[in-house]
């Protein structure tokens, strides 16, 4: 009973020291709200759309210019300018005026009603690869209409039948189904991870931050003395109320993008409440760890800031982990949002069962007990240790 009333009277310190730093607030609650709202709002509509293309068009006849509307009608382009000459339509490219440009020569159009295989080119700019790829998506496909219409033409002008034309020029019909985002929805894949890691990168650095400032303040054997020197219940106290405050944070969160924004999920709520716990206790776990390792403010900080920089890398959203080098591979199971994110692609957007991802729900589980490994240094460093600015 009385460890209870300890772990009490802790929590409510915590609640008054984070009432006066205007720091938790910020990074507990103002922070992650304007970074979950950035992300989630910047890709609002899925899918870039109507961004600028250009077109050098020196043939200039009908079938040109149809080429050109039909590009304008796609999604994710706009034609926004004509240009005389490629090294014109170059130039916009490199000021970044346009993203990408189709460039027709001249006879164009004469070649393709003598079946002479013409040449239209284009280009794009591939310094941004999600604009660069969409845009070369639509170029290919344009590329590939314009000798589809003129044999198209050309067939119904022989008496071909509807049925014989497209068995002809497309004899291998393709039916595509995208499993788990059937609306090539980046806002639903990418948010998904990105919003987390931010969330962590806030809770890694809170952990330390909180454990830092009893060390700066010599306020660490006050804290110890709360608990009889127990550190054990000294740090359930502490990190209880900072628990409870990301977890309602995140409950909000999931409750946003799976409800209020249809993201695509298959997962019960029990499993986004595992997930929400898992995310939290871990991220708190490598923070307190960091700290241990390295009992510094300023140097904790760095860990927790850099490990969590490279965490959105190494999860494995924006580029495959099974693509980088064995090294790299290997270093990612030291990410606790490489775990999390796993366990969110197999068991949430795809619903499969837990035990699926045992692996990554263990892995979890043992950044949640890392602590236990640095928790008598940390007893030590409060004890004895003078802050070194």
């Amino acid at each position: 009973m009385k460890c209870f009333n300890q772990i009490w009277q802790m929590a409510l310190r915590e609640v008054r020291i984070m009432l006066h730093n205007p720091m938790y607030g910020c990074c507990m609650v103002v922070f992650p709200i304007l970074a979950m709202i950035f992300f989630t709002s910047l890709m609002d509509e899925g899918l870039p759309e109507d961004m600028p293309v250009g077109v050098v068009d020196l043939d200039n006849t009908t079938t040109s210019r149809s080429l050109i509307r039909r590009l304008d009608g796609f999604q994710s382009s706009k034609v926004v300018a004509h240009y005389t000459s490629v090294a014109e339509a170059r130039r916009a490219i490199q000021e970044n005026q346009i993203y990408a440009f189709l460039y027709i020569p001249k006879g164009t159009t004469d070649d393709l009603l003598a079946s002479r295989q013409p040449k239209i080119s284009y280009y794009y700019n591939l310094a941004s690869i999600m604009s660069g790829s969409l845009l070369m998506k639509d170029l290919k496909t344009i590329s590939t209409l314009g000798s589809a219409g003129v044999g198209q033409a050309t067939m119904r002008a022989k008496g071909y039948t509807q049925e014989q034309i497209m068995a002809f020029l497309q004899p291998i019909r393709i039916d595509l189904h995208q499993v788990g985002n059937p609306y090539t929805n980046y806002n639903s894949y990418l948010s998904t991870v990105f919003v987390p890691g931010i969330m962590m990168l806030f809770i890694f650095m809170i952990s330390a931050y909180s454990l830092g400032m009893e060390l700066k303040f010599d306020t660490g054997k006050e804290w110890l003395a709360m608990a009889d020197n127990r550190i054990v219940v000294a740090i359930i106290g502490k990190f209880l109320t900072q628990a409870l405050i990301w977890l309602a944070l995140i409950f909000f969160y999931e409750f946003y993008v799976f409800s209020i924004l249809g993201f695509p999920h298959q997962g019960s709520v029990a499993m986004l409440i595992l997930l929400a716990v898992l995310e939290v206790f871990a991220a708190q776990g490598f923070g307190i760890f960091a700290f241990g390792l390295m009992p510094s403010l300023r140097m904790s900080l760095s860990v927790c800031s850099l490990w969590a920089v490279l965490s959105m890398s190494m999860a494995g959203s924006a580029f495959p982990v099974m693509g980088m080098d064995g090294a790299l591979q290997s270093l990612s199971w030291l990410f606790p949002l490489r775990h999390y994110y796993m366990v969110y692609q197999i068991c949430v957007f795809n619903g499969f069962p837990l035990l699926e991802a045992w692996f990554h729900f263990v892995a979890m589980v043992g950044f949640m007990l890392l602590p236990w490994f640095v928790i008598s240094k940390i007893k030590n460093a409060m004890l004895t240790y003078v802050y070194i600015p």
